[in-house]
């Protein structure tokens, strides 16, 4: 049965309005000047994983501290450890797009991720029985089966592209494509990412402590997030940190050159990259903030959120990549794949909602 405040129409709202979110927030980095790879992606995780989840938890959900305080030690021991392996998933995806471009990175990494995300919790806890023999269950399980086939026609549109454009012609948009290495990051981030969602649900009993100490049901996940931020953050700081202090870049915070392969022999503009970066950072966070706000919406179906996610976020990329023209030069051939994969992506969220009305309105047997 659904919860009294389950609306999953609103839910796949708040869902599409974070995968807007995810599929924007590389963007600004695009824009950074001077600055190696490493530096900017850090300093863009110090705004997204420390700075937006604490300022978010201070207004509004201001007990956030002491619920943390309270909360069970395994449940943030393991919301924290899940948060440190998706950060492995975080740091290879920036690697993806930066080798493969947004479009193309996008549909890939997020392929393996929602197919891992959606389907094993379920099958962990043991739920997906109930799921599968109830009929708003079928319903959305059948979504989630679209949105994977939307998913492969993004990557075959993207496939596509590889086959027909000359090295030239793809450096254009990305300059270090590189579709091998891109490839073998993108699968790897699409396993680890999927460790989101097993940080959601391990930071249940957080969740649920929350309401308890007055925060809104909406705001209930803003504890949890961060615990799994700082975890995400940890790995992440330590793999850059690393990569700085070997190629002696530290010193780009504060104006001093750093030759390096990915950035050139000049000044780097300081004030400028950081706003790129804290542009980012936050953009980046707005992908949760939403998404924790969706989770609480989707009522029995809430396994369904990290599908719902990752499709908005490729359908809004490839929109993305289409603007900033990474398909430009490709065949008509490459633009009905590109097409057909928005448009199944766009029904698979209708089916999905479909279901979880059922389950709402007493039809989910």
């Amino acid at each position: 049965m659904d919860t009294p405040s389950s609306a999953p129409t609103i839910g796949i709202l708040l869902h599409a309005i974070g995968g807007l979110a995810a599929a924007s927030f590389y963007l600004p980095f695009r824009q950074i000047r001077s600055w190696p790879w490493e530096n900017a992606w850090l300093l863009g995780g110090v705004f997204s994983w420390i700075i937006a989840p604490s300022l978010a938890a201070f207004i509004w959900a201001p007990n956030s501290w002491s619920v943390l305080a309270n909360a069970p030690g395994a449940a943030i021991f393991w919301t924290f450890s899940f948060g440190v392996l998706w950060g492995i998933g975080g740091l290879t995806f920036g690697l993806t797009m930066r080798y493969l471009g947004i479009a193309l990175g996008y549909a890939v990494a997020l392929g393996m991720c929602a197919a891992f995300g959606t389907l094993i919790p379920p099958l962990f806890d043991g739920s997906i029985v109930n799921i599968a023999t109830s009929r708003s269950g079928q319903v959305t399980l059948l979504g989630v089966f679209v949105c994977m086939l939307g998913i492969a026609m993004s990557g075959q549109a993207g496939l596509s592209k590889e086959k027909e454009l000359s090295p030239e012609k793809k450096a254009e948009s990305v300059t270090e494509f590189n579709f091998g290495k891109g490839m073998l990051v993108a699968l790897f981030c699409g396993i680890m990412s999927a460790c989101m969602a097993f940080a959601f649900a391990a930071g249940k009993p957080i969740a649920n402590l929350s309401v308890e100490a007055g925060i809104a049901p909406i705001w209930q996940n803003l504890p949890v997030l961060i615990v799994i931020l700082l975890g995400g953050f940890t790995l992440n700081a330590l793999w850059c940190g690393y990569k700085i202090f070997k190629g002696g870049t530290l010193g780009v915070y504060w104006g001093k050159l750093a030759p390096t392969d990915s950035a050139p022999a000049e000044r780097p503009r300081i004030g400028i990259n950081v706003l790129w970066c804290c542009i980012a950072g936050f953009t980046w966070y707005l992908q949760f903030f939403f998404y924790g706000m969706g989770t609480t919406r989707m009522g029995a179906f809430e396994f369904t959120s990290w599908t719902l996610h990752m499709s908005s976020i490729i359908l809004f990329s490839t929109l993305w990549g289409i603007l900033l023209k990474e398909w430009s030069g490709t065949t008509q051939k490459t633009h009905v794949w590109i097409g057909a994969g928005l448009i199944t992506l766009v029904l698979s969220t209708v089916i999905i909602g479909w279901g979880g009305s059922l389950a709402g309105s007493g039809g989910g047997h």
